[in-house]
C-alpha cells in the first residue's frame, strides 16, 4: 500500500516552484502517486491590453497571464515526465492558494506540496503567502518544501 495516491503541487514558473515540483515528483515516484499541477493567475487588464495591443489582432488573445500559466504547466509536466510520473494539468484563474486548495479537494488529494517562498512586497502583508494559506486550510497533509 502506497503512502500517497494523489499529490497536488502549485507552480508559478519560478525556480522556487520548479524545486517544489521536483520534490513533489520524487515523492510521487517513490509512492506510485499521480501528480496534479496547479497554476493560477489573476487577470491583469493593463498587462494584457499593453501586450496584446502590440500584437497582430489574430494572435492578440494569446498574450497575457493565461500564457504564463500554460508555460509554467508545460515546465512542470516536463519535470514530472523526467521522474516517470503521471501528471494532470490544472490551469486556473483566481488566487493561487485557493486554486491549489480547490484542486486538492476535487481530486481527493492525499498531499499538497508547496514551496516555502511566499509572496514578496506589500502584497504579501495584505493577502498572506500561498504556503501559509494552504497550510491552514488544506483538506489533506501539506509538505512545505524548502526551495530557497
Amino acid at each position: 500500500m502506497s503512502l500517497f495516491k494523489r499529490i497536488v503541487v502549485g507552480t508559478d514558473g519560478s525556480e522556487s516552484a520548479r524545486e517544489a515540483i521536483r520534490q513533489a515528483a520524487s515523492l510521487a515516484q517513490m509512492s506510485g502517486a499521480s501528480l496534479d499541477v496547479v497554476s493560477a493567475y489573476e487577470p491583469v487588464a493593463s498587462r494584457s491590453q499593453k501586450e496584446s495591443g502590440a500584437a497582430p489582432a489574430d494572435v492578440a488573445h494569446e498574450f497575457g497571464p493565461r500564457e504564463d500559466v500554460n508555460f509554467a504547466l508545460d515546465g512542470a509536466a516536463a519535470i514530472a515526465a523526467d521522474h516517470g510520473v503521471e501528471v494532470g494539468r490544472h490551469p486556473m484563474d483566481g488566487d493561487p492558494a485557493d486554486a491549489i486548495l480547490k484542486v486538492a479537494e476535487e481530486v481527493d488529494a492525499d498531499l499538497i506540496v508547496v514551496g516555502n517562498k511566499g509572496m514578496t512586497g506589500a502584497r504579501r502583508f495584505l493577502l498572506g503567502s500561498v504556503p501559509n494559506k494552504v497550510s491552514h486550510h488544506a483538506p489533506c497533509s501539506v509538505y512545505i518544501a524548502r526551495t530557497t
